[in-house]
């Protein structure tokens, strides 16, 4: 696969062996590339406007500018969201504020380091194609009460549900439960891809922006 047809990745870490293994994840796969690295913000932010990636790893915990002051920074400039980068955040600590802080500042989704390669790359296409990305750690989590304490349906969204096939409302109740696609195919014995399909049209249906949402409107209205 040419380089420009591959998805560009920018990889924000302090510590460089991790941004080396990361690269390396990342490099094993035909339609993944990166085309930098950076050890703080501000460089995060340098090499962002110069290499305009597809995908930025964006630690949240660095020297001198940490990842927090970066996301909120790309936003500023203009270098984030669709047609620009897509930041997903990669850290050790699943601490709800970061969480929180992280998807309000339009991170399109939040890593664990120690998340699998198969969670690694696919939350890095899932960013790229425009889509949220949480791994199902962070999405229980959030599930637990943190976000739901601040968010509740609208009544459009409460519409909307009604739009819902029967099987989009069971895989919107496993998102609820915090499964990820592969434990809710295994648990509706379906195919990853027929998950994948319903998961998006769910979020198309309901209006939610991201996964993470789309399981507290679950646990807020369905039974």
């Amino acid at each position: 696969m040419p380089v420009s047809e591959r998805i560009s990745v920018l990889v924000v870490d302090d510590e460089r062996i991790i941004r080396a293994g990361l690269g390396a994840i990342l490099e094993s796969q035909a339609d993944l590339t990166v085309v930098g690295t950076a050890e703080n913000g501000e460089e995060a932010i340098e090499e962002c406007a110069r290499l305009g990636p597809d995908v930025v790893l964006l630690d949240i915990r660095m020297p001198r500018r940490d990842g927090m002051w970066a996301l909120a920074e790309l936003g500023r400039r203009g270098l984030l969201g669709p047609g620009r980068a897509r930041v997903l955040m990669l850290t050790t600590f699943d601490l709800d504020e970061y969480v929180d802080d992280a998807l309000a500042a339009g991170a399109a989704g939040f890593l664990l380091k120690n998340s699998s390669y198969e969670e690694l790359t696919g939350a890095v296409r899932a960013a790229a194609a425009g889509h949220s990305a949480l791994s199902p750690a962070v999405t229980r989590r959030i599930i637990e009460g943190h976000l739901t304490a601040r968010y509740r349906p609208d009544d459009g969204e409460l519409a909307r549900l009604g739009e819902l096939t029967t099987r989009e409302r069971d895989v919107l109740r496993l998102v609820g439960d915090g499964l990820s696609n592969a434990e809710i195919a295994d648990r509706l014995v379906v195919s990853l891809h027929t998950v994948k399909t319903h998961v998006s049209r769910m979020l198309a249906k309901t209006g939610c922006q991201s996964r993470a949402q789309a399981a507290v409107l679950a646990r807020n209205t369905l039974a």
